[in-house]
């Protein structure tokens, strides 16, 4: 009885001028939707909902009707310092129109905080402008930067430089979207140029890149649709893209080349498009569950911002599944001879002298190989993870370039300050007190005044009645530039840790960052054992063998060792940070890294599946496991390295961008796909087959009493185990 995927290849054959015009009909319409993804896509914000600096957030807005800044304005005097009274009435009358604009509820300045250090400057040229734009997070960083624009520039003695988080994260949204469109431009021509070069058909290259388009076009439609009801970030896009290309192109080379296959064999063209989805078609459905498993891992995280990827991930899979499995064929029943090529290329004998080779000495190649893998992967042992600020963006961007100024200019920093909450409590002295003398804490602002390593500095003025509200009061605890520069979430700590005289939560940008590294860190040991679990399953429902799908987990941990070493080596320690063009940290941001393990996870076993899946065929037509994997490495591996260039040139394409995260990304993948496609599934992959031997193919009793297909018996004349006796 037939498969449902030669059923499926028929189909396609029979019906292929209708599938194809329902293909472009299905194009045009998901590209009218798509056109305004970008627009109703969100500039996400870091926060963690329910965690106790949230809490604090709503308390703030609620009880005291206040809350953290979120815009900044850098005050410079042309001459003298702000304490000048030409510039402090232009400063105040600054603040007052900032004050009266739309959508502005609080404002704030060195002048009427009186006078507070932690707003001037320690050579006293600068001060600062604080102001609070609420709102969602699309609506108020729209208003930030009508803000920013608006008053950034002279004013009299006086000029003004906009930052503030919200300035900051508008400018990295502003910025990945100028990203995606660069990106888009390179990858797109870059990759229909190597098609043509793989395929030597101009028609099968442009049917493969279609293919990719046809998955980013709908995968941003779907996305576009998702924001009806949740919220999906702008850098969803940024993944689509890379993810849409790669995908696309991976299934297509794989159907594509076993159609190939076919036709040189003999075959007419309808059977060669039904044998082709048939085979090439159940090796991409596997490859497309474990990528869309890894990415729904996602969804075990409580943060939209890392929810986003899996919508995009897991729509760009189907997408891509849907234009290989069912676009493709049709396509390639319309084209018949025309997409014909050469059945075998010197790649393909390249490959199989290479795998002979690690197969006569599978110790030694593979002993090689793995010490190159472990060496690549060595930086990871010194990772330090801390939270992002502003040098995500390049140098010369606005908001950076003030936070530049401010770092530079000021010892302590309001921006960053941290807000302790005490919903039923008003005396505070003590409190106040005790919170100064903590390392890192370069002032305390309170209704009993201001505190200085455990010292009242300054009494309290008029400016102190905003921190009482309702028989509650809360403190600013304001952070040294030193503090700021090491592990802000150390210094929260301390504050949490310090007993207050009641019930206190302590919120502020520090403590929402932290907030959320430890709700994205603390569910990292759930999501490694759900995709590990479900793509072992995966996978040996694909084999029928325990070893094989043991072996690509470790493979693919390897993988993600090369990846995380390089993004430690690269953008923590700073190597390459000049042609790269970022500013180094020391640490790296955590929710990126977690993004690039659950899509480097899911393409490494993408790859797996290609080679292991042509390995298998082999070996239930011939029962020689050496004999099996020399063949089934001579014809995926070209394909897998020719699909690896092509991804990772499409990711290389985001290390032209200037945002730091997709840096990240694009060089991290690079170097994990070019790394796994060759040594590890070229190399190690054969090596390790060779050492197991029978034991490749063992299946539990429950399994083994299924069809002979996951069991085949050796063909005449060979052994079970191959010619080597492995």
């Amino acid at each position: 009885m037939p498969s449902p995927l030669s059923r499926l290849g028929r189909f396609t054959v029979r019906r292929r001028r209708w599938v194809l015009a329902a293909a472009v009909l299905l194009t045009l319409l998901a590209g009218a939707l798509a056109a305004g993804a970008m627009n109703a896509l969100t500039l996400s914000r870091i926060d963690a909902p329910g965690s106790e600096s949230d809490q604090a957030k709503e308390v703030l807005r609620a009880q005291f009707d206040t809350g953290p800044p979120n815009l900044l304005f850098l005050v410079t005097a042309a001459e003298g310092t702000v304490d000048d009274a030409a510039v402090r009435a232009a400063g105040e009358a600054v603040a007052a129109d900032l004050a009266a604009r739309p959508g502005v509820a609080e404002v704030a300045s060195y002048w009427s905080r009186g006078g507070s250090p932690a707003l001037r400057s320690e050579d006293g040229r600068q001060a600062i402008i604080l102001a609070r734009v609420p709102g969602g997070v699309n609506e108020s960083r729209e208003r930030v930067g009508e803000l920013a624009a608006a008053f950034t520039g002279p004013h009299g003695p006086v000029t003004l430089e906009a930052g503030g988080q919200d300035e900051v994260f508008r400018e990295v949204g502003a910025q990945a979207r100028a990203d995606f469109l660069r990106a888009e431009a390179i990858a797109i021509p870059l990759v229909l140029l190597l098609l043509m070069l793989v395929y030597r058909r101009v028609a099968v290259a442009l049917v493969t890149l279609g293919v990719g388009l046809f998955a980013i076009v709908t995968t941003l439609a779907g996305l576009r649709a998702l924001t009806a009801v949740t919220e999906v970030s702008t850098f969803a896009a940024n993944l689509t893209l890379v993810m849409g290309l790669a995908l696309g192109v991976d299934y297509c080379l794989f159907v594509v080349a076993r159609y190939r296959e076919e036709l040189a064999a003999g075959r007419d063209i309808g059977d060669a498009v039904t044998t082709a989805v048939a085979t090439a078609g159940r090796t991409v459905l596997f490859s497309g569950l474990t990528v869309a498993v890894s990415m729904c891992a996602l969804l075990l995280f409580p943060l939209a911002f890392l929810r986003a990827f899996a919508y995009a991930g897991v729509l760009v899979v189907l997408t891509a599944m849907l234009g290989a499995l069912v676009v493709l064929p049709a396509a390639l029943a319309a084209l018949g001879h025309r997409a014909a090529g050469p059945a075998r290329s010197r790649r393909s004998a390249a490959w199989f002298r290479i795998t002979s080779q690690v197969l006569r000495r599978p110790v030694l190649t593979g002993g090689l190989a793995l010490l190159v893998v472990l060496a690549l992967s060595a930086p990871l042992l010194g990772v330090r993870f801390g939270v992002p600020d502003d040098r995500v963006l390049p140098a010369d961007s606005p908001s950076r370039v003030t936070s530049d100024h401010v770092r530079a200019g000021f010892a302590q920093e309001e921006t960053d300050a941290l807000y302790v909450v005490l919903p039923r409590a008003g005396e505070v002295t003590g409190y106040a007190e005790a919170l100064s003398e903590l390392d890192g804490v370069a002032q305390v602002d309170s209704a009993a005044g201001t505190f200085v390593s455990g010292t009242l500095s300054r009494t309290p003025g008029p400016e102190a009645a905003r921190f009482t509200a309702g028989g509650g009061t809360f403190l600013t605890v304001i952070p040294s530039a030193q503090a700021l520069s090491g592990d802000i979430g150390d210094l929260v700590q301390r504050v949490r840790d310090l007993p207050g005289p009641a019930e206190k939560l302590v919120g502020g940008s520090p403590a929402e960052m932290t907030d959320w590294r430890e709700r994205a860190t603390s569910r990292v040991p759930l999501v490694l054992a759900v995709i590990v679990l479900l793509t072992l399953l995966i996978l040996f429902l694909m084999t029928g063998s325990v070893l094989l799908p043991l072996k690509a987990t470790v493979l693919n941990l390897l993988s993600l060792g090369v990846m995380f070493g390089a993004l430690v080596w690269v953008f923590q320690d700073g190597n390459l940070a000049g042609p790269l063009g970022f500013t180094p940290t020391g640490t790296l941001e955590t929710s990126i890294p977690i993004l690039m393990f659950c899509v480097a996870y899911g393409l490494s076993m993408d790859y797996e599946v290609f080679v292991t899946s042509r390995i298998r065929e082999e070996y239930l037509r011939t029962g020689d496991t050496n004999g099996s994997v020399a063949a089934g490495v001579q014809r995926s591996a070209p394909l897998v390295t020719t699909a690896a260039a092509i991804l990772a040139l499409s990711f290389a394409t985001y290390t032209t961008g200037g945002v730091v995260y997709l840096k990240m990304l694009g060089l991290g993948m690079f170097v994990t796909v070019l790394v796994d496609a060759t040594l590890l599934r070229g190399v190690l992959l054969p090596a390790f087959m060779r050492l197991a031997g029978r034991a490749n193919w063992w299946t539990p009793a429950f399994h083994r009493r299924r069809p002979a297909r996951t069991a085949p018996k050796p063909a005449s004349g060979a052994t079970a185990t191959g010619r080597g006796g492995a």
